[in-house]
């Protein structure tokens, strides 16, 4: 009976020379669902407010920083198991399951060394990181920018108003952070 009724209307379309409509015959029509339009004043206020919001996050207005001061926590080398308070290598460590990066400074890797050299200084800057954060409290101050590309927290560490990045630098176990990462082997 409904293909009948298919073939026919078809037919009558035909013959007045109209378009069939582009829709399933046995298809229900639901109501439409509108949902509130909001005018365009609204829609810049609330625009306006996300974009405030997220800079306000984002960028460290007014010289704010954070800072946290870490004391009493013992900081291993971190192996296969838990990350919780241990050092990476010699500008990487975890506080509290949060990776940080030591902001000022850049030394060698210790994962996939290009270099025996590079191998051995950063074996010594990631010792050096450890002992200087086992000798006493610090202070961890947040940087320009809150995160790198690799999600880690840039923090300077400081203890007495020195920073412990600086301490490594002038022990020749890493170099100040340039904004890029140099070659530690000549090639």
């Amino acid at each position: 009976m409904g293909i009948v009724l298919l073939f026919k209307r078809r037919a009558l379309y035909q013959k007045f020379g109209m378009a069939p409509p582009r829709r399933h015959p046995f298809q229900v029509r639901s109501p439409r669902f509108r949902p509130p339009r909001l005018s365009r004043l609204s829609m810049l206020t609330l625009m306006l407010a996300m974009a405030v919001g997220y800079l306000s996050y984002t960028f460290p207005w007014g010289g704010r920083t954070q800072e946290n001061e870490v004391s009493g926590i013992i900081f291993n080398t971190c192996g296969m198991g838990d990350r919780y308070n241990c050092v990476i290598d010699g500008d990487t460590f975890y506080y509290q399951g949060v990776r940080i990066r030591i902001a000022d400074i850049d030394t060698p890797e210790t994962h996939e060394p290009r270099c025996a050299y590079e191998a051995n200084l950063g074996d010594q800057a990631t010792h050096r990181l450890r002992e200087l954060l086992n000798e006493g409290p610090f202070t961890l101050t947040s940087a320009e920018r809150d995160e790198d590309r690799y999600g880690r927290k840039l923090r300077t560490v400081t203890r007495n108003g020195w920073s412990l990045g600086e301490t490594l630098v002038s022990e020749g176990l890493a170099r100040r952070w340039t904004g890029r990462r140099l070659p530690w082997c000549s090639i």
